[in-house]
């Protein structure tokens, strides 16, 4: 497989090899993907919990579980003076 790369990422990959942490250019990339496939795990991870806190939302306003803007903004300014205490 042949891989183009800007001449930026290259410069990249060629001083991580420079710096000993790597022994050639095919060690860096199979690392950066291996890092990708993480990223994309977790990315997953966060979606997913994301989707359940609006499902949890979403079933909430349906039971009428709701406050008004006013007092949102006084609860999230009483959690902030709270976290920086």
């Amino acid at each position: 497989m042949n891989i183009s790369l800007t001449p930026e990422l290259e410069a990249l990959v060629e001083e991580k090899v420079k710096s000993g942490l790597y022994t050639s250019a095919s060690e860096v990339v199979r690392e950066a993907l291996r890092l990708l496939v993480r990223l994309d795990e977790v990315r997953q991870r966060e979606l997913a919990e994301l989707n359940r806190a609006i499902d949890e939302g979403l079933a909430q306003a349906e039971q009428g579980r709701v406050v008004d803007a006013g007092e949102s903004r006084r609860r999230s300014r009483a959690a902030l003076k709270r976290a920086s205490s």
